[in-house]
């Protein structure tokens, strides 16, 4: 199976049949106090940057449905200074890419992005958020961590890529033993698919 198969079958169609509850962007506000356990009890920060996974299609409306997501986020850049772009990766999945120092703040844009992608009835284009934090010393990290929502799924799992396209497997554990209970965590591991960027020291969406 090559990497956009495993994707699709993981993030995709294999995963909204599987599914045990219906994905709701409302779910991502769950970060909002998850970003503060992540510090106090983990010792990670907030990178200050997520992005939304979606496929694309094409069509009008579609196209319609992004340039409304752009205009959103447009006027929330002028409200709160939060950075975007839309970008497409080498394997062909469109990015919403957030930057903004408040969490807070990051995280009410992923929801307007997602919610507004539901509305125009492209919901089930939507694969995946993506938060990501950086290590401290208190945190004795090798690297970065993510926290991922799978819209098919409904449920957040840890990710903790290393160089060599290596996880950390005893930092993703340690993330799901602290927030389970905090966010809707998924509890079948075949489903905590690697979002790998394309080189080391850059975001899956990079």
């Amino acid at each position: 199976m090559g990497l956009l198969d495993g994707l699709r079958s993981v993030l995709g169609m294999r995963a909204e049949s599987d599914a045990k509850r219906d994905a709701d962007p409302d779910d991502l506000f769950g970060m909002s106090t998850a970003y503060f356990t992540m510090e106090a009890e983990l010792g990670y920060d907030s990178a200050g940057v997520g992005a939304l996974c979606f496929s694309g299609v094409d069509s009008s409306t579609f196209r319609e449905a992004v340039s409304e997501v752009e205009a959103i986020l447009e006027a929330g850049r002028e409200e709160t200074g939060t950075e975007f772009e839309v970008a497409e990766d080498d394997h062909g999945y469109r990015w919403v890419i957030l930057e903004e120092d408040d969490p807070e703040d990051l995280i009410t844009s992923m929801h307007f992005a997602a919610d507004t992608f539901i509305e125009h009835g492209y919901g089930s284009r939507l694969l995946a958020a993506v938060f990501a934090y950086e290590g401290t010393a208190a945190s004795d990290s090798g690297g970065p961590v993510y926290w991922i929502y799978s819209f098919r799924r409904g449920r957040f799992y840890p990710f903790a890529p290393r160089s060599g396209r290596e996880r950390d497997s005893s930092a993703e554990f340690k993330l799901e033993s602290v927030l389970d209970g905090e966010l809707e965590i998924e509890d079948e591991k075949e489903y905590w698919y690697p979002l790998w960027p394309s080189s080391s020291g850059t975001h899956p969406w990079e």
